[in-house]
């Protein structure tokens, strides 16, 4: 297995600040979605980056190949339902912590 970042592109700079109530209940989904995937030790660690010249999402997962984790990021509801763009690459996750550790 691989690890691959995949980062999210919301549709405007200013997203998390004035997202609609559907762009919201999406983002529920979205949600959901990666939780599903963290409990099942798919997705590594996940959530926004909060640049103050624009909010967007990453996510690190295993994947055999680029195209699974590529097939991952594409069923993001969010992605799906075209809101978020994604992008893939390949990365090295130099540190993380072990279970039992802080």
């Amino acid at each position: 297995m691989k690890s691959w970042l995949i980062r999210l592109i919301p549709p405007r700079p200013t997203f998390d600040k004035d997202m609609t109530d559907a762009e919201g209940a999406l983002m529920e989904q979205h949600f959901l979605y990666w939780k599903g995937l963290f409990d099942k030790g798919v997705c590594v660690f996940g959530g926004p980056v909060l640049d103050p010249r624009g909010v967007y999402g990453i996510l690190a997962v295993r994947a055999a190949s680029e195209d699974e984790a590529r097939t991952l990021a594409n069923n993001d509801p969010s992605v799906k339902g075209g809101l978020n763009k994604a992008e893939v690459a390949e990365m090295k996750i130099a540190f993380l912590p072990q279970p039992g550790t802080k």
